[in-house]
Protein backbone atom coordinates (compact mmCIF):
# COMPACT_ATOMS: atom_id res chain seq x y z
CA UNK A 1 0.00 0.00 0.00
CA UNK A 2 1.46 3.16 -1.14
CA UNK A 3 -0.43 5.59 0.53
CA UNK A 4 -0.51 8.01 -2.76
CA UNK A 5 -4.00 10.29 -2.97
CA UNK A 6 -5.71 8.32 -4.98
CA UNK A 7 -7.99 10.81 -5.41
CA UNK A 8 -7.64 14.80 -5.21
CA UNK A 9 -9.77 17.99 -4.91
CA UNK A 10 -8.37 21.31 -6.09
CA UNK A 11 -10.26 24.82 -5.66
CA UNK A 12 -13.67 23.06 -6.47
CA UNK A 13 -16.85 25.22 -7.26
CA UNK A 14 -20.24 24.22 -7.85
CA UNK A 15 -23.85 25.13 -8.13
CA UNK A 16 -27.69 25.05 -7.57
CA UNK A 17 -28.79 27.22 -10.21
CA UNK A 18 -27.69 31.01 -9.16
CA UNK A 19 -25.99 29.37 -5.78
CA UNK A 20 -22.79 28.71 -5.17
CA UNK A 21 -23.09 25.14 -2.79
CA UNK A 22 -19.42 24.28 -3.16
CA UNK A 23 -16.62 26.95 -2.64
CA UNK A 24 -12.81 27.05 -3.55
CA UNK A 25 -12.65 22.93 -2.10
CA UNK A 26 -9.54 20.93 -1.98
CA UNK A 27 -9.13 18.02 0.01
CA UNK A 28 -7.41 14.50 -0.71
CA UNK A 29 -7.67 10.74 -0.19
CA UNK A 30 -5.00 8.24 0.21
CA UNK A 31 -4.72 4.46 -0.78
CA UNK A 32 -5.92 2.60 1.63
CA UNK A 33 -7.59 5.34 3.85
CA UNK A 34 -11.15 6.09 5.23
CA UNK A 35 -11.65 10.17 5.01
CA UNK A 36 -14.84 11.47 6.64
CA UNK A 37 -16.45 15.16 5.98
CA UNK A 38 -18.22 16.47 8.62
CA UNK A 39 -21.18 19.60 8.46
CA UNK A 40 -24.55 19.98 9.26
CA UNK A 41 -27.96 19.84 7.09
CA UNK A 42 -27.11 22.12 4.06
CA UNK A 43 -23.08 22.31 4.17
CA UNK A 44 -22.62 21.46 0.73
CA UNK A 45 -21.45 17.65 1.90
CA UNK A 46 -23.80 15.85 -0.76
CA UNK A 47 -23.33 18.15 -3.52
CA UNK A 48 -19.54 17.94 -2.90
CA UNK A 49 -20.07 13.74 -4.04
CA UNK A 50 -21.94 14.52 -6.38
CA UNK A 51 -19.77 16.54 -8.23
CA UNK A 52 -16.81 13.89 -7.20
CA UNK A 53 -19.09 10.99 -8.97
CA UNK A 54 -19.98 12.99 -11.96
CA UNK A 55 -24.05 13.73 -11.37
CA UNK A 56 -23.30 17.19 -11.15
CA UNK A 57 -20.37 19.26 -13.20
CA UNK A 58 -18.57 21.47 -11.50
CA UNK A 59 -17.68 25.12 -12.72
CA UNK A 60 -14.08 25.22 -11.78
CA UNK A 61 -11.44 23.12 -9.73
CA UNK A 62 -10.01 19.58 -10.68
CA UNK A 63 -10.89 16.29 -9.68
CA UNK A 64 -7.96 13.61 -10.29
CA UNK A 65 -8.66 10.20 -9.92
CA UNK A 66 -5.56 7.96 -9.60
CA UNK A 67 -3.44 11.10 -11.09
CA UNK A 68 -6.39 11.34 -13.95
CA UNK A 69 -8.84 14.61 -14.62
CA UNK A 70 -12.52 13.53 -13.99
CA UNK A 71 -14.06 16.64 -13.56
CA UNK A 72 -17.25 17.08 -15.99
CA UNK A 73 -16.70 12.99 -17.22
CA UNK A 74 -20.16 11.31 -17.42
CA UNK A 75 -20.58 9.03 -14.42
CA UNK A 76 -20.43 5.49 -16.17
CA UNK A 77 -17.25 6.35 -17.25
CA UNK A 78 -15.97 7.48 -13.40
CA UNK A 79 -17.43 4.31 -12.56
CA UNK A 80 -15.03 2.08 -15.27
CA UNK A 81 -12.29 4.50 -13.88
CA UNK A 82 -12.96 2.80 -10.27
CA UNK A 83 -15.06 5.14 -8.44
CA UNK A 84 -18.49 4.06 -7.06
CA UNK A 85 -21.09 6.40 -5.49
CA UNK A 86 -23.20 4.89 -2.97
CA UNK A 87 -25.90 8.01 -2.45
CA UNK A 88 -27.77 9.67 0.59
CA UNK A 89 -31.18 7.50 1.22
CA UNK A 90 -30.02 4.14 -0.87
CA UNK A 91 -31.89 4.83 -3.75
CA UNK A 92 -32.52 1.46 -4.90
CA UNK A 93 -34.81 0.27 -7.25
CA UNK A 94 -37.56 -0.96 -4.91
CA UNK A 95 -39.61 -3.36 -7.06
CA UNK A 96 -36.99 -5.01 -8.37
CA UNK A 97 -35.97 -7.79 -6.68
CA UNK A 98 -32.62 -7.81 -4.22
CA UNK A 99 -30.71 -9.50 -6.46
CA UNK A 100 -31.76 -7.64 -9.57
CA UNK A 101 -30.67 -4.25 -7.81
CA UNK A 102 -26.75 -5.60 -6.46
CA UNK A 103 -26.65 -7.11 -10.32
CA UNK A 104 -27.22 -3.92 -11.42
CA UNK A 105 -23.53 -2.59 -9.66
CA UNK A 106 -22.12 -4.52 -12.06
CA UNK A 107 -23.09 -3.25 -14.98
CA UNK A 108 -20.03 -1.95 -16.61
CA UNK A 109 -18.50 -5.38 -16.42
CA UNK A 110 -18.07 -8.22 -18.64
CA UNK A 111 -15.27 -9.93 -16.51
CA UNK A 112 -18.28 -13.00 -15.54
CA UNK A 113 -15.90 -15.00 -13.45
CA UNK A 114 -14.72 -11.71 -11.11
CA UNK A 115 -18.30 -10.70 -11.00
CA UNK A 116 -19.25 -14.07 -9.82
CA UNK A 117 -16.46 -13.82 -7.14
CA UNK A 118 -17.28 -10.70 -6.41
CA UNK A 119 -21.26 -11.48 -5.49
CA UNK A 120 -20.06 -14.07 -3.32
CA UNK A 121 -17.89 -11.78 -1.82
CA UNK A 122 -20.91 -9.04 -1.20
CA UNK A 123 -22.88 -12.33 0.27
CA UNK A 124 -20.20 -13.03 2.52
CA UNK A 125 -20.71 -9.32 3.86
CA UNK A 126 -24.67 -9.53 3.85
CA UNK A 127 -25.69 -12.77 3.82
CA UNK A 128 -29.27 -11.16 4.25
CA UNK A 129 -28.56 -10.28 0.73
CA UNK A 130 -28.00 -13.69 -0.53
CA UNK A 131 -31.05 -14.99 1.52
CA UNK A 132 -33.79 -12.61 0.40
CA UNK A 133 -32.43 -12.04 -3.07
CA UNK A 134 -36.25 -12.89 -4.58
CA UNK A 135 -38.04 -9.99 -2.53
CA UNK A 136 -38.48 -7.08 -3.44
CA UNK A 137 -35.86 -4.61 -2.51
CA UNK A 138 -38.70 -2.08 -1.68
CA UNK A 139 -39.84 -4.86 1.12
CA UNK A 140 -36.57 -4.43 2.83
CA UNK A 141 -36.07 -2.60 5.85
CA UNK A 142 -33.81 0.07 6.32
CA UNK A 143 -30.80 -0.98 7.34
CA UNK A 144 -31.09 -3.93 4.82
CA UNK A 145 -31.64 -1.31 1.86
CA UNK A 146 -28.46 0.00 3.56
CA UNK A 147 -26.58 -2.65 2.99
CA UNK A 148 -27.69 -3.65 -0.76
CA UNK A 149 -27.01 -0.20 -1.79
CA UNK A 150 -23.12 -0.96 -0.51
CA UNK A 151 -23.26 -4.18 -1.80
CA UNK A 152 -24.62 -2.86 -5.59
CA UNK A 153 -21.78 -0.20 -5.29
CA UNK A 154 -19.39 -2.98 -4.61
CA UNK A 155 -20.58 -5.21 -7.79
CA UNK A 156 -18.65 -2.14 -9.41
CA UNK A 157 -15.17 -3.27 -8.12
CA UNK A 158 -14.30 0.43 -6.70
CA UNK A 159 -11.35 1.30 -5.90
CA UNK A 160 -12.54 4.11 -4.19
CA UNK A 161 -16.03 4.37 -2.80
CA UNK A 162 -17.82 7.24 -1.81
CA UNK A 163 -21.21 6.90 1.26
CA UNK A 164 -23.18 9.58 1.83
CA UNK A 165 -24.84 9.28 4.93
CA UNK A 166 -24.79 5.48 5.34
CA UNK A 167 -26.18 6.12 9.17
CA UNK A 168 -29.49 8.13 8.13
CA UNK A 169 -32.39 6.83 9.48
CA UNK A 170 -30.97 3.96 11.55
CA UNK A 171 -30.94 2.94 14.44
CA UNK A 172 -27.98 3.07 16.79
CA UNK A 173 -27.22 -1.06 16.84
CA UNK A 174 -28.01 -0.86 12.48
CA UNK A 175 -25.10 1.97 12.52
CA UNK A 176 -22.60 0.10 14.56
CA UNK A 177 -23.28 -3.04 12.31
CA UNK A 178 -23.31 -1.09 9.22
CA UNK A 179 -19.74 0.71 9.96
CA UNK A 180 -18.33 -2.28 11.09
CA UNK A 181 -18.88 -3.50 8.21
CA UNK A 182 -17.51 -0.55 6.57
CA UNK A 183 -14.22 -0.60 8.37
CA UNK A 184 -14.00 -4.66 7.48
CA UNK A 185 -14.18 -3.61 3.68
CA UNK A 186 -11.78 -1.07 4.32
CA UNK A 187 -9.13 -3.24 6.02
CA UNK A 188 -10.20 -6.64 3.78
CA UNK A 189 -10.97 -5.64 0.38
CA UNK A 190 -8.36 -2.38 0.67
CA UNK A 191 -11.47 -0.14 -0.56
CA UNK A 192 -10.40 3.30 -0.08
CA UNK A 193 -13.39 5.07 1.11
CA UNK A 194 -14.69 8.32 1.27
CA UNK A 195 -17.41 9.06 3.89
CA UNK A 196 -19.81 11.93 4.74
CA UNK A 197 -21.96 11.62 7.77
CA UNK A 198 -23.85 13.99 10.22
CA UNK A 199 -22.92 11.69 12.86
CA UNK A 200 -19.19 12.53 13.74
CA UNK A 201 -18.66 10.17 16.22
CA UNK A 202 -19.52 6.82 14.66
CA UNK A 203 -17.68 8.73 11.24
CA UNK A 204 -14.74 9.24 13.50
CA UNK A 205 -14.23 6.12 14.87
CA UNK A 206 -13.56 4.42 11.79
CA UNK A 207 -11.76 7.29 9.79
CA UNK A 208 -8.08 8.00 9.54
CA UNK A 209 -8.77 11.57 8.35
CA UNK A 210 -11.47 13.95 8.33
CA UNK A 211 -12.28 17.30 7.27
CA UNK A 212 -15.14 19.72 8.01
CA UNK A 213 -17.55 21.98 5.99
CA UNK A 214 -19.76 24.76 6.81
CA UNK A 215 -21.80 26.47 3.94
CA UNK A 216 -19.89 24.83 0.95
CA UNK A 217 -16.17 25.80 2.57
CA UNK A 218 -13.78 23.48 4.29
CA UNK A 219 -13.22 25.11 7.88
CA UNK A 220 -10.89 22.50 9.38
CA UNK A 221 -9.11 19.24 8.38
CA UNK A 222 -6.80 16.94 10.16
CA UNK A 223 -6.29 12.91 11.54
CA UNK A 224 -10.21 11.35 12.86
CA UNK A 225 -8.17 11.50 16.51
CA UNK A 226 -7.42 15.15 16.63
CA UNK A 227 -10.96 16.27 15.38
CA UNK A 228 -12.34 13.53 17.84
CA UNK A 229 -10.58 15.62 20.56
CA UNK A 230 -11.29 18.99 19.43
CA UNK A 231 -12.93 21.30 21.74
CA UNK A 232 -14.93 22.68 18.29
CA UNK A 233 -15.95 19.42 17.18
CA UNK A 234 -16.86 17.93 20.80
CA UNK A 235 -18.99 21.53 21.34
CA UNK A 236 -20.97 21.73 17.54
CA UNK A 237 -21.44 17.57 16.59
CA UNK A 238 -20.72 15.54 19.48
CA UNK A 239 -21.95 17.53 22.13
CA UNK A 240 -24.96 18.15 20.24
CA UNK A 241 -25.49 14.35 19.13
CA UNK A 242 -25.06 12.89 22.86
CA UNK A 243 -27.49 15.89 24.20
CA UNK A 244 -30.01 13.88 21.11
CA UNK A 245 -29.28 10.91 22.44
CA UNK A 246 -30.05 11.86 26.02
CA UNK A 247 -33.09 13.77 25.23
CA UNK A 248 -34.03 10.37 23.40
CA UNK A 249 -33.55 8.34 26.26
CA UNK A 250 -35.25 10.50 28.87
CA UNK A 251 -38.07 10.47 26.13
CA UNK A 252 -38.14 7.12 26.72
CA UNK A 253 -38.25 6.37 30.33
CA UNK A 254 -41.17 9.55 30.41
CA UNK A 255 -43.09 6.81 28.13
CA UNK A 256 -42.15 3.80 30.50
CA UNK A 257 -43.33 5.71 33.60
CA UNK A 258 -46.23 6.51 32.00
Amino acid sequence: MTHEPVLRIDNLESYYGPIMAIRGVSLEVREGQIVTVLGANGAGKTTLLKTISGVMDPAKGTILLNGEPIQGRDADVIVRRGMVHVPEGREIFPLMSVAENVMLGAYVRNDKAAIARDLEMVHTYFPILAERGDQKAGTLSGGQQQMLAIGRGLMAAPKVMLLDEPSLGLSPLLVEEIFTIIRRLNKEQNVTMMLVEQNAKVALDVADYGYVMEIGRIVMADTATALENSKDIQSFYLGVQEESQRGQRRWKQRKTWR
